[in-house]
């Protein structure tokens, strides 16, 4: 070996073959390699899972077996090498065992504590300094990590694919359309096993506990999804309240169904109120904005054990006795004219704050024609005619609102919104007993929750109070 740099890549391959055995055996893959006097003494691959070890990291597992064979903790005369920048508990144990040289390959942006973290061999007050060697075959090192892991997140996918297979006559966005959408890094929940559902896969939010003081369940309207309660959410959270979000099927992570003809209002509503019942979901506060209303308001009437309060925003009871806005035709209208309509070309003229990614995430639900059977149904579902479907629930939800709600309600209507704007709110406002006169936001159309944050924080101080 006629360099220092051609030994380095000479035993770092021989961690790279520790660390692929490491993958083929299901851990993650690292390997490491100690070396002394241009000898290989010991080597190390990851095993905590194996070994239900969480210190059987590879280095770990080296440094014990050059140990063992010196017969001395000291390894003050080796060199490790590994695969991956080294975490805080293996670079403490280098630094005890008075490790002279380390070399790694790969650099670690989450726990990497040799420069990418935080340097722990560069503290001065600690009473051993280690050389640190970085980025050997660090390509190749990172293929193979990357490599596994995308193995792995495809074995998730295909799991939950076989634990909610999709119906024949549904789709399912794929999921590549929903990676790194901004401000949006929530786990995914599914349910399949609703009995209205009928193996439909619907998608939710679900963050904060379970035994929260107050649970926010959030119903977006058309033709957005639970993307839209992303400002709101952590404001909800941070209270240390519960937050639900789903996703109504046909619409966000939440099956498709091909047919227009799928979707009707009694249906849509029932899936709400048995997932109201699967996650025992207490001390409600019932978040509506446009579709989001329309069905939600007809929730608590059925279960009013179960919800506290109401936020509604820019939305209606539809009961059919009422004309509809004049606005809402026109809205009715151009979905019927141009079913193929931008969604995100139509959050940001309401929004022109939101920038291209946040609106190419209204669009990532719906690659193609396919996908958009719920944006062709739901404008000719809203309740028109006092036989309408749905008319009849929302009357009685009217009445329940006037005479039986006893809960706590707070109204906020956008302005600027053509459709659902500052006089249909007055309409709803007036129909629920004890609500106070809506809070208006003048800059704000119809996509009230895109300026969430604020109103998450007042309607925090408000419910909790």
């Amino acid at each position: 070996m006629s360099t220092q740099a051609d030994a380095d890549a000479h035993w770092m391959r021989l961690a790279l073959a520790e660390a692929q055995a490491a993958a083929q055996a299901g851990e993650v893959p690292v390997g490491a390699v100690v070396v002394r006097e241009g000898q290989a003494i010991a080597t190390g691959r990851n095993a905590p899972v194996q070994g239900h070890d969480p210190t059987a990291h590879a280095e770990i597992v080296a440094l014990r077996a050059a140990a063992q064979r010196l017969g001395n903790y000291r390894l003050e005369d080796c060199t490790l090498y590994v695969t991956l920048e080294p975490c805080a508990m293996c670079s403490g144990a280098m630094l005890h065992a008075r490790m002279p040289r380390v070399v790694f390959g790969a650099r670690d942006p989450k726990t990497g504590v040799a420069g990418s973290v935080l340097n722990l061999f560069a503290t001065p007050q600690l009473n051993h300094q280690t050389v640190v060697q970085g980025g050997v075959l660090a390509d190749e090192c990172a293929a193979l990590l990357g490599d596994f892991f995308r193995q792995r997140r495809h074995e998730k996918r295909a799991q939950a694919l076989a634990a909610h297979p999709l119906r024949d006559d549904a789709l399912r966005t794929p999921e590549a359309r929903f990676a790194d959408l901004p401000g949006y890094p929530w786990a995914p929940h599914y349910v399949s096993d609703l009995p209205a559902l009928g193996g439909l896969r619907l998608h939710y939010l679900d963050e904060g506990p379970q035994d929260a003081p107050l649970t926010w369940l959030c119903l977006h309207g058309t033709p957005s999804w639970s993307y839209l309660y992303r400002h709101m959410l952590p404001v909800f959270t941070a209270a240390g309240h519960r937050v639900v979000a789903p996703d109504l099927i046909g619409f966000g992570k939440s099956d498709k169904p091909k047919r227009a003809a799928f979707h009707a209002f009694a249906w849509h509503r029932e899936v709400l109120l048995e997932l109201v019942e699967r996650l025992d979901l207490r001390r409600v506060v019932l978040v509506v904005q446009d579709w989001g209303g329309i069905l939600g308001l007809t929730l608590p009437m059925a279960l009013p054990q179960r919800f506290a309060g109401l936020l509604a925003m820019n939305t209606l009871l539809a009961t059919g006795d009422a004309p509809l806005p004049q606005g809402f035709w026109a809205w009715r209208e151009m979905c019927a004219k141009k079913p193929l309509y931008g969604v995100g070309r139509l959050l940001s003229r309401g929004n022109p704050h939101l920038s291209a990614a946040e609106c190419a995430a209204y669009d990532a639900p719906f690659p193609d024609r396919g996908y958009r059977a719920a944006l062709r149904a739901f404008p000719k579902l809203v309740p028109d005619a006092p036989e309408a479907p749905g008319a009849a629930l929302s009357r009685a939800a009217r009445h329940f609102w006037q005479h039986d709600w006893a809960g706590r309600s707070l109204t906020v209507v956008g302005a600027q919104d053509p459709v659902l704007g500052p006089a249909a709110m007055r309409v709803l406002q007036q129909a629920v007993r004890g609500c106070p006169p809506p809070v208006v936001l003048a800059q704000a159309g119809h996509f009230v929750p895109e300026h969430g944050a604020a109103i998450a924080r007042q309607a925090v101080e408000y419910f909790a109070s």
